[in-house]
């Protein structure tokens, strides 16, 4: 909750900045090792958005894989964990590239 409610505090702050009314939309991305769970994040964003600029948005999520390069070998791969072994090498060493991320993209404002 306290994610969505950040998420919220963001966007209204930006829209008021630009002289919005409304937050219309917000598109986000969040990495599939971000331990973020979409569908908790969906549900919590509208709650958290009651009685602020961004009440009534659609929240879009893009989920984003997550990727990785071994430090001994150097290749690179798509991980689904951050303990992930390189599956050239076998190495543990392994560089996390994409996947740990949450960022807000756009958002759409009515005047």
């Amino acid at each position: 909750m306290s994610l969505a409610m950040n998420i919220v505090e963001l966007v209204s702050a930006k829209a008021q900045d630009a002289g919005g009314q409304r937050v219309t939309s917000v598109e986000l991305e969040a990495g599939t090792l971000s331990g973020v769970m979409v569908e908790a994040l969906v549900f919590c964003f509208e709650a958290a958005a009651r009685n602020t600029l961004a009440e009534g948005a659609r929240l879009e999520v893009r989920e984003v894989e997550g990727c990785g390069r071994c430090q001994g070998c150097g290749h690179s791969f798509a991980l689904d964990s951050l303990l992930a072994q390189c599956p050239q090498c076998g190495g543990y060493g392994v560089e996390t590239l994409q996947g740990r991320e949450l960022k807000v993209v756009s958002l759409t404002v009515d005047e």
